[in-house]
Parts: C-alpha cells; structure tokens; sequence
C-alpha cells in the first residue's frame, strides 16, 4: 500500500518536477472526489489552468472561487453540461479544444448509482453512459490533445480498478445483465475500453482506479448513504483527492513510452504493474491502496477471446448511431 504520507511527499514535489501551466480538465467535479481532486491539482501545482465540468452553476462558481483561493496563479473554468449526452461531450471537447493544443491530465469521475435501467434521450443505459460511454468519449475527443502535451500525458478513471468480473458480450449496455454483476460487467467494459484507447497512444498512460467508499459524495448523499453490505474502506474525500492527484502525477504509472516526466517514486516504492501484469505497461487497474488489482487472469481470457476488439467495435458503433441521430 501507498502511504498517505509517502502520497502527500510525492504530491509536494509537483511544482519543482513539471513547468508551470499544466492543463488538466476534471469530469464530474462539483462534488466529492473530481471537486477534492480538483482542488489538489489546484493546490500543489503552478499557474495550472483547470477546465472542470458538472451540472451545478452555483457549485461551478463556488468551486472556482475557492480554487482561486488555494493557487490565485491558477485559471479554474467552469462548464455546466450534462455529459450523460454524447452530443453533450461533444460540444465539451470541441470548446475546449478551440482553447487549448495540448493537454496533461484528463480526469473522469461523473456516474450515478442509479439502477433503475433507465435510458438518456440518446437510448444509452444511464449508468452505463456515465460509467463508460461518456468517458470514452472524451477520451476518444481529448486524446490528440493528451498526445501533444511536452510533459505529463494521462488519463485517470475513477471507478472499479481491480473489481472487473464477468462481462456479457451479448450486452455490453448492460441493460440485461443481474444488477449484482452489473459492477463488474461495467469495470470490465472500462478496463477494456482503455486497453483498446492505450494501443493508440503509448505515450500517453491510463489508469482505472477503485477510490473505495467515499461518503461525503453526492452518490451516497441522494442514496441517504451507502448500504452497509457495499461499504469497503471508507476514505475521507480529502484524502481521496490527494489519492487521484497522486494516479495522475506519479511516475509510478509511466506510459509504454517513458518520455514523459513524472514525479518519480519515492524510497520503498515502484513501478506498477500494468493489465498484463509487467511492469510499466501504460494501462493500469488499480485499487483504493494505489497498488495494481488487476485480476490478470481474467483479463487474459478477455483478450484471448479478442475482447477488446469486441469492446471496441461496439463502443464506435454506439458513437456512430448515436452522432446519425443528430
């Protein structure tokens, strides 16, 4: 396990290992973890420029102001959108993309507990929208600004690295799949989908972490709080963010190609393991103690089946139906 305390070491050192102006963009970040992670990015870094999305005006507003109160050398700007909509992703990354040429860090954390299997205006499964269509969409849209960084190129999902189980390749939606597998058919989808988007891009590192039960969220909030039987560890969200600052930063998760800095690891520490279990791959699953948990052998029997294919095939097919219907 990584230490809190060898994290925040690893943390401070963010503004003496990369230049100023780091460009990160956070989905999801009005609330809980992306709000935390945000402000961590905000706190240890120099003159960074945050673009950070949610469906909340008056939490935007809030969440900028108090970033400018952590870093004043810093630009927080706030995007309201409901990114369930892949039109709605869309226009998100086209925006920025008129702004900006490259970026260093794309962060993931929108979802729902929803289970309801309802469906957005687009036919899509909301959770499974959320969890990983919408996610891969903006990776798919942000990657060629991921890939021209000079410096850090990463993306982080945050979701269940290491709690991947068994996926239905007749129902990649999971809109039929029993809801006590739905968890692990949609980590499995991301794991996977984030195999397919690192083939394209070996300089740019990926990881798909599980943050454990973070309470102060709004998830758990509307829920009235989490059912004792899916309480793990709890991790306070403060920490939670230091967390994902640290997947974000960290040498400890280098791309296949290590040309990019990183901050690099401390005493005791090292490389993680990637999906297939060698050092250093690109493409992580990782859980709430920071350290790889993939379960490799399941992992091989997807891609001995030619999964990732499979994924990915019908993640452009979703892409390309759901485009045709505007």
């Amino acid at each position: 396990m990584v230490s809190l305390s060898a994290i925040r070491t690893s943390n401070s050192l963010i503004k003496s290992t990369y230049p100023a102006g780091l460009v990160a963009v956070f989905i999801g970040a009005t609330n809980g973890i992306g709000e935390a992670s945000l402000k961590s990015f905000a706190k240890h870094t120099h003159q960074p420029r945050a673009y950070f999305v949610g469906r909340s005006q008056d939490a935007g507003d809030r969440i900028a102001a108090e970033c400018k109160a952590l870093n004043p050398g810093g630009e927080y700007i706030f995007k309201k959108a409901d990114v369930s909509l892949m039109r709605v992703v869309d226009e998100v990354c086209e925006e920025i993309k008129t702004k900006e040429k490259s970026l260093n860090i794309l962060f993931l954390s929108a979802g729902v507990l929803s289970m309801d299997r309802s469906e957005t205006s687009e036919h899509v499964h909301l959770l499974a929208s959320l969890n990983y269509y919408s996610r891969l969409r903006f990776i798919s849209n942000l990657l060629p600004l991921l890939k021209q960084a000079d410096t850090l190129r990463r993306a982080v999902t945050v979701g269940g690295g290491g709690k991947e189980g068994h996926l239905d390749p007749t129902d990649f939606p999971a809109l039929r799949v029993p809801l006590p597998q739905i968890r692990g058919h949609l980590c499995s989808l991301i794991t996977l989908g984030l195999e397919a988007a690192a083939a394209t891009a070996p300089d740019v590192s990926f990881v798909h972490d599980y943050p454990g039960t973070v309470l102060e969220t709004a998830l758990w909030r509307g829920r009235g709080g989490p059912p004792q039987s899916a309480i793990e560890t709890v991790v306070p969200v403060e920490e939670s963010g230091e967390r994902h600052l640290y997947l974000a930063t960290s040498a400890k998760f280098p791309s296949l190609v290590r040309g990019n800095a990183a901050v690099q690891v401390g005493d005791g520490d090292s490389v993680a393991l990637d999906t297939r279990g060698k050092l250093g791959g690109g493409i992580y699953s990782i859980g709430l103690d920071c350290e790889s948990a993939a379960p490799l052998e399941m992992l091989a029997e997807f891609r001995a089946k030619d999964m990732v294919k499979a994924v990915w095939q019908h993640t452009q097919s979703e892409f390309t139906r759901i485009v045709s219907m505007s």
